[in-house]
């Protein structure tokens, strides 16, 4: 009772003042960046295992669908699971099965113990990844749009050093798989500074006048969390793959998987200016639509261009425009969510798990036959599916006003303003 009550205190001061960077959410933003460590290796990690045992591409694509079904199983679970378990059990048991899904991953000998590694990590690291998006929904309420911006700067800077770092150690002794095990130590450094810190209370245990009652979450989010799936199948399809294509245009399987790199420093790039953007309100859509503009042409240079040189332009590009398509549009979804975040979380989840499963499936099973280049058309035809999931939850939601359950009134693109008629202090 006493943890709780210190997470509503917390939780009520942080909406009514400026944004803080304080001890819970420096801690979610470290544990996205060991999750996000492994999540960006993963792809190179696959060629790897690919050059080393010789799958198909079709085999390839069954280790992303396993992830991603370890995805949709969190976005299943995840709302009972959040209601049954404080944050701090779900984060740190999430971090255990990711680390052992990790291992075995990398250590299995055998195709199934590396599918079966695959799925573990999806599962566990997916629910890691949905307890920091709760934390950063509960502790900033209408200001979790800059949360999630600036925790994907670190996340984006991550995803830079994870393929040098497979790259790095694959020509040495230590070999590739002693980098993708990082997170598992940072993992552990976090979980012995915080075991035992309370993090804010659920935002969706305390919605007023019944709206927690009815599990339905509104048009427009649903549109939204529609919107969040078809970002991530249209940035993992190029992690998935990426390196792939980069060998098809002449690079080893060592240097693609290093020259991945260039997406993620795009990434980073992109991220560090959607965070500053993001400082103020009023700028998510223009973002989003340039941000998708920005993803097709790079893609398409990516694409088209026989050159490595040409080809390694549109990754960077391209990873620029990606880089605020999930944080945007997840804000959105939670801002259209009223008062329902920890649903509109796991559907996200749940949706997107199962785009992920089948966008990088259908495209390595196209691949095996009619080649790489030809099977990536999958991916301007996600990229056009954003376009629509936006276009339509933005005529869904229209200029409606919802009460947000914190006091606030959400407008716009997600942001928040406070409500005149809110009782000062009153956390219900």
């Amino acid at each position: 009772m006493h943890s709780y009550s210190v997470g509503v205190y917390r939780y009520t001061e942080q909406v009514r003042g400026e944004f803080q960077r304080d001890a819970p959410t420096v801690l979610a933003y470290s544990v996205l960046v060991c999750f996000t460590f492994w999540l960006y290796a993963f792809g190179p990690v696959l060629s790897l295992l690919r050059a080393e045992r010789g799958f198909s591409y079709t085999v390839l694509s069954v280790h992303t669908a396993v992830w991603s079904a370890g995805t949709v199983v969190v976005g299943l679970l995840f709302p009972g699971a959040a209601r049954r378990f404080s944050r701090a059990a779900l984060l740190w048991s999430s971090a255990a099965v990711a680390g052992v899904g990790a291992v075995v991953l990398v250590t299995g000998d055998r195709t199934a113990l590396t599918l079966a590694g695959a799925a573990v990590l999806g599962a566990g690291g997916t629910l890691l990844l949905a307890v920091v998006q709760a934390v950063f929904s509960d502790r900033h309420g209408p200001r979790r749009e800059q949360a999630l911006a600036e925790a994907n700067i670190g996340a984006a800077a991550c995803a830079v050093l994870a393929p040098l770092a497979l790259g790095a150690l694959a020509a040495g002794p230590l070999g590739w798989r002693v980098a993708y095990l990082l997170p598992v130590l940072g993992l552990a450094v976090l979980y012995l500074r915080s075991r035992g810190r309370p993090l804010p209370a659920p935002a969706d245990t305390y919605t007023p006048d019944g709206a927690g009652a009815d599990p339905r979450l509104p048009v427009a989010a649903r549109l939204f969390t529609g919107l969040v799936a078809a970002s991530m199948a249209v940035e993992f399809c190029l992690v998935y793959f990426g390196a792939e294509q980069l060998q098809a245009v002449g690079l080893s399987a060592p240097v693609a998987a290093t020259a991945m790199s260039v997406h993620y420093l795009g990434l980073l790039v992109g991220r560090v200016g959607g965070a500053v953007a993001t400082r103020r309100p009023g700028r998510t859509l223009p973002l989003l639509y340039g941000s998708l503009a920005l993803t097709a042409g790079g893609f398409l240079l990516f694409w088209l261009l026989s050159s490595p040189a040409g080809a390694l332009v549109g990754l960077l590009l391209a990873g620029v425009g990606i880089a605020n398509l999930y944080p945007l549009a997840l804000s959105l979804a939670l801002g259209a969510a009223a008062g329902r975040e920890d649903r509109a979380n796991a559907r996200s989840q749940l949706v997107g798990g199962l785009l992920v499963v089948v966008a990088p499936f259908v495209l390595g099973f196209l691949a095996d036959r009619v080649g790489l280049s030809a099977a990536f058309v999958v991916e301007p035809v996600l990229i056009g599916l954003c376009v629509l999931m936006l276009v339509a939850g933005v005529r869904s939601r229209g200029r409606a006003v919802t009460p947000d359950a914190r006091g606030l009134v959400v407008a716009g693109a997600g942001e928040g303003r406070e409500d005149p008629s809110a009782v000062e202090g009153d956390v219900r």
